[in-house]
């Protein structure tokens, strides 16, 4: 299955942070990394009052369910010292959201596909346009689409 991973960081030295975090999902089992969109250096949302973002994201195919997928994430989070002591929104050293997995919807807790603030994004439309202009968000269309609509 094709998966799109957001990457984020604001603490520390972020760009090492999202090298070893993509460092880490090469070395992960049952995933394949195809792609790295380009980092690009973005505004806090919501709790503003913090160092700007490094974001971008990944594409991989995977054989892991969703679930699986998302716990290997939070591993490789707290491999690099993330505690989710932070508040929602706020400073942290690393953050890996599975934004999409195929076409997949998934509403369980603690999980949700396509990642539920997706569409009101940028700092993540933008990485998935540039790694498949042609990709689709379930429920909202195309990334492009989505994307010109936040202009």
């Amino acid at each position: 299955m094709r998966a799109y991973i957001g990457l984020g960081s604001n603490l520390g030295e972020r760009g090492k942070a999202i090298a070893r975090a993509v460092g880490l999902l090469y070395a992960e089992d049952g995933v394949e990394v195809l792609a790295v969109s380009t980092i690009r250096e973005t505004d806090p949302v919501g709790i503003v009052d913090q160092p700007q973002f490094f974001n971008g994201a990944v594409a991989v195919e995977t054989e892991l369910p969703p679930r699986e997928l998302l716990e290997r994430l939070l591993a490789i989070e707290r491999e690099l010292g993330r505690t989710r002591e932070e508040p929602p929104g706020g400073p942290r050293t690393i953050d890996l959201d599975l934004l999409l997995y195929g076409d997949e919807v998934v509403d369980e807790p603690g999980l949700e596909v396509p990642h539920p603030r997706l569409a009101e994004r940028r700092f993540a439309l933008e990485p998935l346009h540039e790694l498949d202009p042609e990709l689709t968000i379930p429920g909202a269309g195309p990334v492009a689409d989505v994307l010109a609509g936040l202009r």
